[in-house]
């Protein structure tokens, strides 16, 4: 069952067409990659799913409700919730306090009146939260420590236990592994398959094609805004047209990835 679908979604900027009746669905329980060459549309795509651009034309469909025309508060508030490219951590707040934060925001209650305890209740049901979400990421370790100290690959880490803190029902995961060395690849990935087995549907946007190969049972692929392949690994790896796309490009290897090399 498709808990995500895009029908013929279209976002211009002026003369710039930047996604062009672009179709696919995203099946619920799974890890679906979007793929493609630098500026083939899909942040614009992620952009436009989660209500930060309204489409041009063309319609998205979650959980079967049409939320073309809501707001982004509104599309999480449904349990669509994204990350960015780059972290979106508050550096001087400790590990426990960008999680606290988060948690906040997702209950709309006064991050003032959170912070300084006033509404204790809504502190500690927050704090229990994060408490949990730590322990699931193997954060919790790291909790009084100030999040820009933390290794590249932990505040990539953390930034998806922030977004964890709406509860996504489906999670986009925008270039996750951007910047990281094989190990912090290969811990990154087990926490995505972790997410999945713990429920949640992830939609991710990668250019590491070794990880994204590794993660995903289904790969829609684009090109100038448009969708050019869809498929298995296997079908996307073998795709003459995949690999026409990403000739001259250095992010693409159409080699074999296995469960013993995934980290690579």
């Amino acid at each position: 069952m498709a808990l995500l679908e895009t029908r013929r979604l279209t976002r211009r900027f002026g003369g710039l067409l930047a996604v062009n009746e672009l179709s696919f669905s995203v099946e619920a329980g799974s890890i679906h990659g979007l793929i493609g060459p630098n500026g083939a549309g899909k942040t614009t795509t992620f952009n436009v799913i989660t209500g930060f651009y309204p489409p041009t034309a063309g319609q998205v469909f979650y959980d079967g409700e049409d939320i073309s025309v809501l707001r982004t508060h509104g599309i999480a508030a449904r349990g669509l919730v994204r990350t960015f490219q780059g972290t979106t951590l508050v550096h001087p707040f400790t590990v426990f306090d960008n999680v606290l934060l988060g948690c906040h925001l997702q209950s709309r209650s006064s991050l003032l009146a959170g912070l300084l305890g006033a509404d204790r209740g809504k502190r500690r049901a927050a704090e229990e939260k994060s408490r949990r979400i730590l322990e699931f990421f193997h954060l919790t370790d790291r909790r009084d420590e100030l999040a820009g100290n933390l290794p590249h690959g932990l505040q990539r880490a953390l930034g998806v236990a922030i977004a964890m803190a709406a509860e996504p029902k489906l999670l986009l995961l925008d270039e996750p592994f951007t910047g990281m060395n094989a190990e912090e690849t290969r811990q990154m990935m087990q926490l995505v398959r972790r997410l999945r087995d713990d429920g949640v549907t992830i939609l991710l946007v990668e250019h590491d094609m070794q990880a994204v190969m590794g993660l995903c049972e289904r790969i829609s692929v684009m090109n100038f805004g448009s969708l050019l392949a869809e498929g298995t690994p296997d079908e996307i790896r073998g795709n003459p047209e995949v690999v026409r796309a990403y000739l001259g490009a250095s992010d693409f290897d159409p080699g074999r990835t296995d469960e013993k090399s995934d980290a690579a």
